[in-house]
């Protein structure tokens, strides 16, 4: 359990396997409870203890001098004009997160981040240059998209939040115990109750983590931002490789059980000149081989202090030609949000929390 300095237990925090053993252990209270609570938690996601009408008074108020509950501050909102939205939200010590909400149709994908900032240092990511201040507890990961439900309710917009994508801020499998808590709470037929099936996990290529997910009880999408046909060309736009070599990458993911119809998901940002020759293509199908994926390929996004650019679009679709023959699933795609900082690789936290004050 996550708690303060003055020992006090985070209930936005919990699993409810975790709030099931606080609520019998500690308060001493019937286990029907934890369902109550639950639902208000994560299902209501409540922001004031006193709205869980049907949780005694008594108990309300020992909650309230004995725990705490994760709330995030909605900071600011920004539209693109292709429909997305970013959202930064403060925590509690002040910390600023980015989240994005991309609508299609009657449905919405949410991006939620792991960490404040990131500690992978990718080339072509913005996020990078901010360096790694902490990451994001359970609570926090959850509370995203609660905000985002509570935005959206705000506005009068009955549009439900259909899919999940943990690829915002931060690398996930270097926060991989909370991310996965995240994951129970998010999943709980009790709480949002979002099938495995619209939830993905994004990694840059953490072996380690990998490793672990393929043992988990549950299963949720992966996806692996590759971006390299080469060790050298990768090392160079994500240093993580140098760790994690392609080859040690591709022993793990071909050792990933798979449940039936699951494919992993290879994303590869595309840059001119450096990852999209028609030698990178013809080598991403004998990289892969073994592996059942897709692939996303990307145009990179401008990034402030980088000279990466866009491949014409021509050369996007040679690019893709031949991974398509080699009987392939390829999707390209523009990032959304591109107008607003909010598109892949993008996210830089730059707002600054009102509370701060400039050294």
């Amino acid at each position: 359990m996550n708690t303060t300095p003055k020992d006090t237990v985070d209930l936005r925090d919990l699993t409810y396997s975790e709030l099931e053993r606080y609520v019998v252990e500690d308060l001493g209270e019937r286990r029907f409870r934890t369902d109550q609570l639950f639902s208000w938690l994560h299902g209501q996601a409540v922001t004031d203890l006193d709205l869980m009408t049907n949780v005694a008074k008594e108990l309300r108020q020992r909650l309230g001098r004995e725990t705490r509950l994760t709330t995030l501050q909605t900071v600011e909102v920004v539209d693109s004009k292709d429909g997305s939205a970013k959202l930064a939200f403060r925590t509690a010590d002040g910390h600023l997160v980015e989240s994005v909400l991309m609508p299609e149709e009657r449905k919405i994908s949410v991006c939620l981040s792991t960490q404040v900032g990131c500690a992978m240092g990718c080339a072509f990511c913005a996020t990078a240059g901010l360096g790694l201040t902490r990451s994001l507890t359970a609570g926090e990961i959850v509370d995203q998209l609660y905000r985002i439900r509570a935005w959206l309710q705000d506005r009068g917009d009955d549009r439900r939040i259909s899919n999940i994508v943990y690829m915002g801020m931060g690398e996930p499998l270097a926060n991989l115990r909370q991310t996965r808590r995240s994951l129970e709470i998010i999943m709980h037929p009790l709480g949002a109750n979002l099938s495995s099936r619209r939830i993905t996990v994004s990694t840059a290529g953490v072996v380690p983590g990998i490793e672990r997910m393929a043992t988990w009880d549950f299963q949720v999408n992966l996806a692996i931002s590759l971006n390299a046909t080469t060790q050298q060309v990768r090392e160079r736009l994500m240093p993580i490789t140098r760790r994690y070599s392609l080859d040690r990458l591709f022993t793990a993911l071909r050792a990933f059980p798979l449940e039936k119809r699951r494919r992993i998901t290879f994303e590869y940002v595309l840059i001119a000149g450096v990852n999209d020759s028609d030698e990178d293509a013809a080598r991403l199908p004998r990289l892969v081989a073994g592996v059942p994926c897709k692939f996303n390929i990307i145009p990179v996004n401008p990034v402030d202090g980088s000279d990466f650019a866009p491949p014409a679009p021509d050369r996007v679709e040679a690019f893709c030609a031949p991974i398509r023959r080699a009987g392939y699933t390829v999707i390209t795609r523009n990032s959304r949000g591109a107008d607003i900082s909010a598109a892949c690789g993008q996210l830089a936290g730059r707002l600054k929390s009102p509370n701060l004050t400039d050294e």
